[in-house]
């Protein structure tokens, strides 16, 4: 098994060490799968576990207080899978694996996405703020009121590209954090993204993460996982252009520097994205620095 993860496109962080080393152990546990799938669920998890990353435990505090996260799935047979705005669900990429396995849908979100996951076994209720989290989000002070103070809050917290919540550093809020992976057993491929979404943004908002050719995109050719600023990478799907450049006939790493190329002319925000292919991987990001690991297996 092939494998390639990473753990989101922003700034440099203060402890890139210990931040490989479970990126390594991410990639590792994936390519001890049996198939492709099995390979991105497994790494991702080990991801979403970690608060170290923007998915799962520690993910971002949207404006109400509550973390949600989004997942999706898809492998080289264009199956696809995704589940969004799910409160207390660690393991996104999980549900987003039920769903398109277990369901004829291609997503499903909010109270309806857990009720789902608690139907086949995947973790609810699980507190995903960590005191860290939790201090962060008090310290902006956030309103108790509805959807227009809330946005009226969140209009000097929330942006695009690289700019931070409350002014502080990237490695201090982890929205850029998005993990991902991509693998291939040599036949088929699948590839996952999953997250916590952006700090402080609206209740319930959605970004790139769980929209299918924004956040993640496979087919026959190769896969992808974006990462960086979600709306933008949605305007222009990140994830779809870097697999076209694959399906296109170039490399792997010829596909993700095109399509983060392309991402950065239309938006001049930042991202970035890893593809795997027929015979290599590859990854690229226009931010500060965005972690990545690889292991070449059989």
């Amino acid at each position: 098994m092939r494998v390639i993860v990473h753990g989101g496109a922003g700034g440099a962080p203060d402890d890139p060490e210990p931040r490989q080393a479970v990126l390594d152990e991410a990639a590792a546990r994936g390519a001890e799968g049996a198939t492709p799938l099995d390979a991105v669920e497994s790494a991702v998890g080990v991801l979403e576990s970690d608060p170290r990353f923007n998915a799962g435990v520690g993910g971002a505090v949207q404006s109400d207080g509550v973390v949600r996260t989004d997942a999706g799935v898809m492998t080289s047979d264009r199956e696809v899978g995704a589940a969004c705005s799910m409160p207390g669900v660690e393991h996104a990429a999980s549900v987003a694996r039920v769903v398109r396995s277990e369901t004829p849908h291609i997503f499903v979100s909010g109270e309806h996405a857990v009720d789902l996951a608690a139907e086949f076994g995947v973790e609810t209720g699980v507190d995903l703020l960590t005191d860290e989290t939790r201090e962060r989000y008090e310290a902006e002070d956030p309103t108790r009121g509805g959807p227009r103070e809330h946005l009226d809050w969140l209009a000097s917290r929330f942006g695009s590209g690289d700019d931070q919540a409350g002014g502080e550093s990237e490695s201090d809020a982890p929205d850029h954090d998005t993990v991902g992976a991509v693998a291939t057993d040599g036949e088929t491929f699948a590839a996952v993204t999953s997250t916590g979404g952006r700090s402080f943004a609206l209740a319930g908002r959605v970004g790139d993460v769980p929209q299918v050719g924004s956040g993640f995109f496979c087919t026959e050719a190769g896969g992808a996982s974006a990462t960086g600023a979600g709306e933008d990478i949605a305007r222009v799907t990140l994830s779809r252009r870097a697999v076209r450049h694959l399906e296109d006939g170039v490399g792997a790493q010829q596909a993700a520097d095109r399509a983060i190329d392309e991402f950065a002319e239309i938006t001049g925000s930042g991202a970035g994205v890893i593809v795997l292919g027929g015979e290599e991987a590859g990854s690229a990001f226009n931010t500060d620095g965005m972690q990545t690991s690889v292991v070449r297996g059989e």
